[in-house]
């Protein structure tokens, strides 16, 4: 089932909760919307199932305007960060339940449904537990009934709300995969709300990066990782530092000094970002960012050195290998591989460099060459 949401706007006691948002889910998508809290992204699920409703713009699913239908009236499966299951019945019963307040006409067989639960009990790999109550299942368990319940009514679209939020990290990674492998069996349209990009990036076909109710980027995992295309994006997604700097002549430079960056189409002040992990150290008295190491913390496979760079001490960090030795207040310079710059005064303008062998190479023989992006 496609979901197209077009120009949707939804207000609160006149304050905007979301900014005339447009957005097409293909049929058999796995959807993630992702942002930081107040972002919208529960509102937008909220409208999608009809528990909501627009203040202005539509909703549609696949031809049909859904904008004004009941939850009833849309068949959506919902689930819950708290599971919402029924504590004085049964697992069997909890699954069963949506199949069973159906209108009499509508309404299977008692066996059937009896039959449908056992099945999706298969399907989520609990069996032999429709016997027990929610109080006797691991936090797990009890969101696995809860999806399975959802699927119960053959939904045309499956919604989930922070689905792993209440769960310890270990219980998160496995239900992760196990509901990819899910999605991937069953052939829903699934869109879910999480604020951990880590599980966005790794469950998604397409990530929806939401702020202050507006919609900054919707793309793969690898372009939002890899190509974000705002200053928040950025810093949003994964983990980066960012620089003021100043652009002259073509020349990017920090605290009065080369980078070792030149860029073309761009002038005056701007902001660098990188990743930790895209960093030359730059030996000697070369061009490059430099600065002191304040803090060097032990990672699984590598050191994280955070430095001061220049006189306002802005703080940028660096990944290197557990083989180069670092101490607090010693002095480094360091040279980005892959990195993007943001105009100050226009950020929708950028400069960007992802070539992490070139990029490897010209720091050795000099100013780095790169392509000129405008978004």
């Amino acid at each position: 089932m496609d979901v197209s949401i077009l120009d949707v706007r939804k207000d609160f006691d006149r304050f905007p909760a979301l900014h005339g948002v447009s957005l097409e889910i293909r049929s058999g998508e796995l959807v993630a919307l992702l942002g930081p809290s107040g972002s919208g992204k529960t509102t937008l699920l909220r409208l999608i199932a009809g528990l909501e409703f627009p203040t202005e713009g539509c909703i549609r699913f696949g031809e049909d305007d859904a904008s004004t239908r009941s939850v009833q009236e849309r068949n959506v499966g919902f689930v819950f960060q708290s599971y919402a299951l029924f504590r004085h019945m049964t697992v069997l019963d909890n699954i069963a339940f949506g199949l069973r307040v159906r209108p009499r006409a509508s309404r299977p067989p008692r066996r059937a449904i009896r039959a449908r639960a056992l099945e999706l009990l298969d399907l989520v790999q609990l069996p032999g537990l429709e016997g027990r109550f929610p109080s006797q299942l691991s936090g797990g368990q009890r969101q696995r009934v809860a999806l399975a319940r959802a699927l119960a009514i053959e939904p045309r679209i499956l919604l989930l709300d922070e689905p792993f939020g209440a769960l310890d990290a270990k219980v998160r990674k496995e239900l992760r995969r196990w509901l990819r492998d899910l999605h991937d069996s069953t052939g829903h349209t699934t869109v879910f709300v999480t604020h951990d990009q880590e599980e966005a990036l790794e469950l998604a076909d397409r990530v929806v990066v939401m702020s202050q109710g507006r919609i900054e980027q919707v793309g793969t995992p690898d372009e939002i990782y890899d190509a974000p295309n705002s200053p928040f994006v950025y810093g949003f997604i994964g983990e980066s530092s960012a620089l003021p700097v100043e652009v002259d002549d073509g020349e990017v430079r920090t605290a009065d000094r080369p980078t070792g960056l030149r860029v073309e189409g761009l002038e005056g002040p701007a902001t660098l970002f990188f990743r930790p992990r895209d960093v030359d150290i730059v030996e000697g008295a070369g061009p490059s960012i430099a600065g002191v190491a304040v803090a060097v913390r032990r990672r699984e496979d590598g050191r994280r050195v955070e430095l001061e760079v220049g006189p306002a001490r802005h703080r940028v960090e660096v990944e290197l290998p557990l083989g180069r030795r670092v101490v607090t207040g010693e002095r480094l310079g360091l040279r980005p591989r892959r990195w993007k710059l943001f105009s100050a005064d226009d950020p929708a303008r950028s400069v960007d460099w992802a070539t992490a062998g070139a990029g490897a190479a010209a720091a050795a023989a000099g100013p780095l060459p790169l392509a000129l992006e405008r978004q």
